[in-house]
C-alpha cells in the first residue's frame, strides 16, 4: 500500500504542485485510483473551463501591405506584443487553475520538447494554435503527434520550413525533426537529413490566415531514401516513418522519464509486452510513474522555474489573473529572471535542466518571486498558517507546501521566521526541500 510520502512524490511529479487537499484525496483513494484520475481523467475540467483561451482576432501584421511605413510596422509589433502577453498570462493562469493537472503538465513538456519561440514566430495566433495541437495530440500515439507537427504553422516558421522548395531544399526542419524531436543523435545520417528535407518541401504559411498550405509545384515528388527505405515520401509518410522507428519509442520514453522522474534512466523504463509501433504517450507516462525505479528518484529533480512558480501559486491560492497588472508583469519578469518564460524557449533544444536552475542569480530572482507570492497568498491560507501554534508552524508549512520533512539545517533557518508567516513562506519557497522535489 502506498503511504503519504509515496503519493506526495507521485503528485509532485505528475502535477505542477499538489495541494495538501489533493494529497489527502490520494491517500483516501489509493494509488491505483489516483493514477487513473491523473492519466485518464473523467468529467469536465472546471478550472480549465473557467480560463478559456483569449480571443485574439487577426494577426495585426496580416493587414500590412508589402511596403508598410515604419509607424505602421511599429504599431503592428506593439499589438502583436500585447497579444503574446495575453496568451502567456492566460496559459500561466490555466496551469494554476486546471483540475486535470497531468494533462497541463504534459502540454508544458511537449512545449519544451518541440521548442518553438515566439521571438521568431512573432504571431500569438500561431503559438496558440501550436499549443492546441500539442494539447490535442500530445497524450495519444506519437505518430499522430509527429504527423500533426510537421504541418504546424508555428514550427514551420520557426525552422524555416516555408523556405523549403524542390529547387532549394532547406534542411533545418528535417534535421531537428530527427535529432531533437524523434530519433536522437546518432540514429540518422546526413543523407537522411537531405532526403527528409525533400520530403518536407511544398509547405507554406498563408500570410493572411496563418494556415499551413501545401503547394504541389514547390514539392519534390521523386523517390527519396530515408533510413534505408525508398519511396516518394511526403511530409506525412516521412513523419510516420520516423514515428515507426524503435529509436523513436525509446527516445520519447527517455525524454518523458527525464522530465517526470529525473535521475538515471533505467534500462527499458517503459518496456511493455505488445507495445504498439506508435506508443501512446499516456501509456508511456503510466509506465514511468509506476516503474519500480520511480520511487527512488525522490529528491533528485530540480523544479523548472515555471513548475516551481505555478506550484507555489496553486498551494498558496493565487490566481495570476487576479493579480494587478503590475504584479502580473512582475510574475513574467521574475520568470524571465529565472530564464524560463513559456512561449520563449532559448533555442530549438529547449530549456536546460537540473543544476542549471540553481545559480546565484536564479536564487535572487526566485526570492523576489517568492516574496511576491507570500504577499499575495490567499487570506484563508495565511490565516490557517498563522493559527498554527508557533512550535508547530514549520510542520503546518510543510503540509501546506507538500514538503515531506525539513532538514535540521532548514529548520534552523526557518524557525526564527515562524512569528512572521509571509517571511516564513517566502523563505520556505526557496529552500532546498521545496526547490528540489
Amino acid at each position: 500500500m502506498a503511504n503519504r510520502d509515496m503519493l506526495a512524490h507521485l503528485l509532485r511529479r505528475a502535477t505542477f504542485g499538489p495541494t495538501a487537499a489533493e494529497v489527502d484525496a490520494a491517500v483516501r483513494d489509493g494509488l491505483d485510483a489516483t493514477l487513473d484520475r491523473l492519466l485518464r481523467p473523467v468529467g469536465s475540467d472546471r478550472g480549465a473551463a473557467a480560463t478559456p483561451p483569449p480571443r485574439l482576432g487577426p494577426d495585426p501584421a496580416a493587414s500590412l501591405g508589402r511596403k508598410p511605413a515604419r509607424e505602421q510596422r511599429q504599431e503592428a509589433n506593439q499589438q502583436r506584443g500585447a497579444q503574446v502577453r495575453q496568451v502567456l498570462e492566460w496559459w500561466l493562469d490555466r496551469m494554476v487553475a486546471a483540475d486535470h493537472q497531468l494533462g497541463e503538465k504534459l502540454l508544458f513538456f511537449w512545449h519544451g520538447h518541440w521548442a518553438t519561440s515566439v521571438k521568431k514566430v512573432k504571431s500569438a495566433q500561431l503559438m496558440l494554435g501550436q499549443l492546441n495541437t500539442l494539447r490535442r495530440y500530445g497524450p495519444g500515439p506519437f505518430g499522430d503527434l509527429v504527423t500533426a507537427m510537421v504541418r504546424d504553422p508555428a514550427l514551420i516558421v520557426w525552422l524555416d520550413g516555408q523556405k523549403n522548395t524542390r529547387q532549394a531544399p532547406n534542411e533545418n526542419l528535417a534535421r531537428e525533426l530527427m535529432e531533437l524531436f524523434t530519433l536522437g543523435i546518432g540514429n540518422y545520417t546526413e543523407a537522411d537529413v537531405k532526403a527528409g528535407a525533400r520530403a518536407l518541401t511544398g509547405w507554406t504559411i498563408d500570410r493572411g490566415t496563418g494556415a499551413a498550405t501545401f503547394v504541389p509545384r514547390r514539392h519534390d515528388p521523386g523517390d527519396k531514401t530515408i533510413l534505408g527505405r525508398t519511396a516518394a515520401f511526403d511530409a506525412e509518410s516521412y513523419a510516420r516513418l520516423l514515428a515507426d522507428r524503435p529509436e523513436a519509442a525509446a527516445f520519447v520514453a527517455t525524454r518523458l522519464w527525464f522530465r517526470f522522474a529525473g535521475g538515471a534512466t533505467p534500462a527499458q523504463p517503459t518496456a511493455a509486452p505488445g507495445q504498439p509501433a506508435h506508443p501512446d504517450s499516456t501509456a508511456v507516462l503510466r509506465a514511468v510513474l509506476t516503474s519500480p525505479a520511480f520511487g527512488a528518484t525522490a529528491g533528485q529533480l530540480v523544479k523548472q522555474p515555471v513548475e516551481w512558480a505555478v506550484g507555489a501559486m496553486r498551494q498558496l491560492g493565487i490566481r495570476p489573473s487576479a493579480l494587478p497588472e503590475q504584479q502580473r508583469r512582475q510574475l513574467v519578469s521574475g520568470l524571465d529572471g529565472l530564464d524560463q518564460v513559456p512561449l520563449r524557449p532559448p533555442s530549438v533544444g529547449g530549456w536546460p535542466a537540473g543544476t542549471a536552475w540553481l545559480t546565484t542569480g536564479a536564487l535572487q530572482a526566485r526570492m523576489r518571486l517568492a516574496q511576491l507570492f507570500a504577499a499575495r497568498m490567499a487570506p484563508t491560507v495565511g490565516r490557517a498558517l498563522a493559527a498554527a501554534p508557533q512550535p508547530g508552524r514549520l510542520d503546518a508549512l510543510a503540509r501546506l507546501l507538500v514538503v515531506d520533512a525539513w532538514t535540521q539545517r532548514s529548520r534552523a533557518a526557518l524557525a526564527p521566521l515562524a512569528a512572521d508567516p509571509p517571511r516564513l513562506v517566502a523563505a520556505a519557497l526557496v529552500s532546498p526541500e521545496y526547490t528540489v522535489s
